[in-house]
């Protein structure tokens, strides 16, 4: 029976649903006006940023430097996940509809999930390549050749697309076949993953395997930071330097770098927290007052925003946090 003051919903198209979708989810124009800009302001900031970083680099005399190698690979994931993510979330907002389910909805989930995972990889490599740097200064060298990173380079890749590969390979084998037409638009602004599988009928295999492999990688970039940060510590206070100032300067140059792993591990955090209230509060919430489809629930629909701007977060930060220990690389 249809829904009263609705079509039918086999007969209501696709931008009407995603139309309705995004009233549900961001009712107040003042948000959504909000949110437009700051998205925009975000993509400008995070261009621009690892832009002048990238010409930094390229007029350094060391830009073949193991730790070069890895900042611009790690530039290079920011800019795809911002080239991909920032014009789909301003054309969402801008056309005030969700994102419909098709192809590059599947497209740009794929390269947000190789950038994320190729992203945390890569500042795991940066903090063991500092480690090495700092206590195996007479080795760093010969352990750290040219072909050496670029084999570490290729493998942090060649990871990424597997898992980002198998699973889509995952929810297209999983995907509710009996999904009404009416679905064919998306809860979200972006393919992010409880949107997408929800999309797509809650596939159970996908998201245990990716909840495993994200908690997985996001465990060892925090450990490998625990473990080379104290190490880099422990060595600073056994200097021969006068104690307190060694002692001193290795503090805040370790608790720095921890509070820039937490602000770029954010999303991480985001995804998570969303992960498990997903789990127990369930994905949708009938809203017949106002949509004539399953629509997200409210605290769904918070995470979900949050998650699209902290997604943007990081590529701004990356190229800041370099810059505030290495000055020198924009005085080229």
């Amino acid at each position: 029976m249809p829904t009263r003051g609705f079509k039918n919903t086999t007969e209501i198209t696709t931008e009407e649903v995603g139309k309705c979708l995004f009233g549900v989810m961001l009712p107040s124009e003042i948000t959504v006006q909000a949110l437009l800009w700051t998205t925009v302001l975000l993509v400008i900031v995070a261009v621009t940023v690892n832009g002048c970083t990238l010409f930094g680099l390229k007029q350094s005399e060391d830009h073949w430097t193991p730790r070069f190698v890895l900042l611009k690979n790690l530039i290079l994931c920011d800019v795809l996940l911002t080239i991909t993510q920032g014009p789909t979330v301003t054309y969402c907002l801008f056309q005030r509809t969700t994102l419909p389910l098709g192809n590059w909805c599947f497209i740009q989930y794929f390269l947000n999930t190789v950038c994320i995972f190729c992203s945390l990889l890569t500042i795991t490599c940066m903090a063991m390549e500092r480690y090495l740097y700092v206590c195996h200064a007479i080795h760093y060298m010969r352990i750290l050749t040219f072909r050496r990173m670029c084999v570490i380079v290729g493998t942090n890749w060649l990871l990424s697309l597997c898992v980002a590969s198998v699973t889509i390979i995952l929810l297209h084998l999983g995907r509710d076949q009996d999904t009404p037409s009416a679905r064919h638009s998306t809860f979200g602004l972006l393919c992010e993953p409880d949107t997408l599988e929800t999309s797509l009928g809650n596939p159970r295999a996908p998201a245990v395997f990716r909840k495993l492999s994200g908690f997985t990688v996001t465990i060892a970039c925090l450990l490998s930071y625990a473990f080379s940060y104290l190490r880099m510590y422990q060595d600073a206070r056994n200097a021969v330097q006068p104690f307190q100032q060694v002692n001193r300067r290795a503090r805040k140059t370790v608790f720095f770098y921890c509070a820039m792993l937490l602000l770029q591990l954010l999303p991480v955090f985001a995804k998570i927290i969303s992960d498990v209230i997903w789990e127990l509060e369930g994905a949708v919430s009938m809203v017949s007052d106002a949509c004539p489809v399953r629509s997200p629930s409210p605290t769904a629909g918070s995470l979900h925003i949050a998650l699209v701007v902290l997604l943007l977060v990081p590529p701004c930060i990356n190229p800041l946090v370099y810059v505030m220990r290495n000055p020198a690389v924009y005085q080229c």
